[in-house]
């Protein structure tokens, strides 16, 4: 199991979510990406599709208006 990151910082959607699968669909089972977000579009879609897909997720207040988003793949 590795962790790897993804700085969202300033990006709308969709640009969020789609890096956030194009990176998950790189990384081995059990790993864990971690996305630094300060979109509350992205806050939602990205939890929602992670979910549907089928991995576990977490989110995490880092700031007011910015999150991260734990997504164990």
């Amino acid at each position: 199991m590795s962790e790897y990151t993804l700085d969202c910082l300033g990006e709308i959607c969709p640009v969020p979510l789609i890096k956030t699968q194009k990176k998950l669909a790189a990384l081995n089972k059990n790993d864990i990406l971690i996305i630094s977000i300060d979109h509350s579009c992205a806050m939602k879609n990205i939890p929602e599709w992670a979910r549907k897909e089928g991995h576990n997720v977490e989110i995490e207040e880092i700031n007011d208006g910015e999150w991260e988003i734990y997504i164990e793949k």
